[in-house]
């Protein structure tokens, strides 16, 4: 059954509180200090099931057709392998490896091939029923998702040669484009994709679905407080210790909080917060930053990534046996970069609209990591810094390709460079923005 969250409130409900009391539909609550209270329980209509039943807009089959047409890929790049999923066609693994010459060799695996066409006409691999809506727990929510089936690849030495396949899951997701949230082998040679797409989420069965929070309105019966003595109390220990451990100074910006809810697991709520960081902030958090105590972190599969500017780049992997494994991938020498960037193009620049020059992406070198033993040489790391727009400056991509045996390239992209690329001089060294 759906959980259903409330909230007491020591007043009669208003007119547009927006759920339905009747006055028959009450409890009479006594608290543990006898205080008795008469509450109206609000009566439930779910908004979403008669959107739903009114739903006469395309199929999600109809909704995807556009990515299938425009014969797109999306791809996940993880510590050895990337995935390419392109849509309706295929899904393949596969790894690079230049040699001397720069012959490339690439280890490939067809995890999955899209049948176009079956006699009827119709798409095979795609799931056409509009009935139930078949729903998976992707990071702690219960969601719903729309499949298609992709079989016929590689044949697998562990199954007999029987062909590889994959089950490709679409999840509404209204800022995606397109991306591979996540990849799992669920048994061996059969494979699970999720994939985050905008276009499934005009859809009224696609969407995230939240638990609402009703309001139960009490009224305080036989000279019982206006709420409960203990209520009260509560309230008032909660404000100390949200309270800041000083005074902030007058001038000083307030983060302001707005909140949402989030079903875990579609069983227990809590409040996310999306704090919008004041000026103050914000300067603080790139000064941490190119001073590299505020490191970003990312990376996906076992390996992991830090990276800390000016400092150095780590790829590691934590176990809860073993504790944490780590490979130091290169480490920053100011004078290695400088003679780097007299080779190399260290600063890219971007065209805008309004015809201004503006700095779209730095190049760093770091040297010096951890001996590789195929090379017997450090490992190396070019670090390519973009620009992310997001509210939270927190939200960061982290991902590294290796084009070269141990010689790798880190992409990092994070609010917190934005505001710092126009400071970049020639060799793509930042500063603080003045």
């Amino acid at each position: 059954s759906e959980s259903i969250y409330s909230n007491f409130h020591a007043a009669l409900p208003q007119p547009a509180s927006g759920a339905l009391y009747k006055e028959d539909d009450f409890v009479i609550m006594t608290t543990t200090d006898k205080e008795q209270y008469k509450c109206l329980l609000p009566s439930f209509s779910d908004g979403d099931e008669s959107e739903e039943k009114e739903y006469g807009g395309p199929s999600p089959r109809a909704l995807l057709e556009p990515l299938f047409k425009q014969s797109s890929c999306s791809y996940r790049i993880e510590s050895y392998w990337t995935y390419e999923v392109c849509h309706g066609k295929h899904v393949r693994q596969y790894h690079e490896e230049k040699e001397t010459g720069q012959k490339i060799n690439i280890q490939e695996y067809y995890l999955g091939s899209f049948v176009t066409k079956t006699e009827s006409g119709e798409h095979r691999g795609l799931s056409g029923s509009s009935g139930n809506v078949p729903t998976k727990n992707v990071e702690g929510q219960l969601t719903p998702y729309y499949p298609v089936e992709m079989g016929n690849g590689t044949p697998c030495v562990l199954k007999h040669n029987k062909p590889r396949s994959t089950s490709v899951l679409y999840v509404c997701h209204p800022e995606a484009k397109h991306e591979i949230l996540s990849i799992a082998e669920v048994t061996t040679c059969e494979y699970e994709v999720v994939v985050l797409t905008p276009l499934l989420c005009s859809h009224p069965k696609y969407r995230f679905k939240t638990s609402p929070v009703n309001n139960i309105f009490c009224q305080a019966l036989g000279g019982s407080p206006f709420q409960p003595q203990r209520l009260t109390q509560l309230e008032k220990e909660q404000e100390e210790l949200v309270k800041p451990p000083f005074s902030a100074p007058p001038e000083r910006e307030v983060l302001s909080t707005t909140h949402k809810p989030l079903t875990v697991g579609g069983q227990s709520q809590i409040a996310v917060g999306t704090t919008h960081i004041s000026r103050l902030t914000d300067e603080q958090l790139i000064k941490e930053f190119l001073s590299g105590s505020y490191c970003l972190h990312g990376g996906v599969g076992w390996w992991k990534y830090e990276f800390c500017y000016g400092k150095h780049v780590h790829q590691y992997h934590e176990d809860k046996e073993h504790g944490k494994n780590i490979v130091v991938v290169g480490t920053w020498n100011s004078e290695a970069h400088l003679e780097w960037a007299q080779k190399n193009v260290a600063r890219s620049f971007a065209l805008k609209d309004d015809g201004v020059q503006k700095v779209k992406l730095v190049s760093h070198f770091y040297g010096q990591g951890d001996v590789c033993d195929l090379t017997g040489k450090p490992r190396q790391v070019i670090v390519k810094l973009k620009c992310k727009e997001s509210d939270s400056p927190h939200a960061v991509t982290v991902y590294m390709l290796e084009p070269q045996t141990c010689q790798y390239i880190l992409g990092v992209e994070s609010p917190v460079i934005c505001k710092v690329l126009d400071t970049a001089d020639d060799n793509g060294l930042l500063s603080v923005p003045s």
